[in-house]
């Protein structure tokens, strides 16, 4: 699931490098996504090495992804909620689905521009598509790569700073890593984890 807002006025913005690393992949692989019905996103389903690998993009904004990523998550996942967990046993547990099997890619204030990272589990660093995702999912035990996109003038800044086309040199590192991103999704797919964070995450 590569995270972005929807429409034209947001294309080439920072908070939707990791929406334009899963449209790569899908090119790569002669595919478009398109509306999946029921789901909030866009979807395609693609062969690497073998494997079938779902992409997708939400129709939501960033702020709302979980909504795309819960219905995904079921349909192709098979998750299902834990019985007697969450929501004080209300029905409302975690979705359970593979370990691994989940991969966000997103943009990462905390990364310099171009700056490619995987990370397995953790928290969402403020970052709202995350923290929608962990309200949906009722947890964060999923894969992220992580697009740096460098961090603002200020902490208040962040929201406007990522909803901005970056300057033309910063621009040109960012379409780099979203194809780093792109091989990392890839290479986790078809070498696993252990390969993958050990090729992206030693990176100069």
């Amino acid at each position: 699931m590569g995270l972005g807002n929807p429409g034209p006025e947001y294309e080439g913005t920072r908070h939707n490098a990791g929406a334009e690393a899963v449209r790569l992949v899908a090119r790569r692989h002669s595919e478009k996504l398109r509306a999946e019905k029921g789901s909030s996103a866009e979807a395609a389903v693609v062969r690497v090495g073998g494997k079938t690998l779902a992409l997708a993009v939400p129709r939501t904004y960033v702020n709302e992804s979980g909504i795309a990523v819960r219905a995904l998550v079921r349909r192709y996942l098979g998750a299902e909620e834990a019985p007697g967990s969450g929501d004080g046993g209300r029905g409302r547990g975690p979705l359970v689905f593979a370990p691994g099997s989940l991969v966000i890619v997103h943009d990462e204030l905390d990364l310099e521009p171009g700056v490619v990272r995987l990370k397995l589990g953790g928290g969402t660093a403020g970052h709202n598509g995350l923290r929608s995702i962990q309200s949906h999912l009722r947890h964060l035990e999923f894969a992220r790569i992580r697009i740096g996109v460098g961090k603002p003038p200020s902490p208040a800044a962040g929201a406007d700073y990522v909803l901005r086309r970056a300057s033309r040199a910063e621009r040109d590192l960012i379409s780099v890593a979203v194809e780093l991103a792109a091989d990392a999704v890839e290479c986790l797919l078809c070498e696993g984890p252990e390969v993958a964070l050990n090729r992206f995450n030693t990176r100069a």
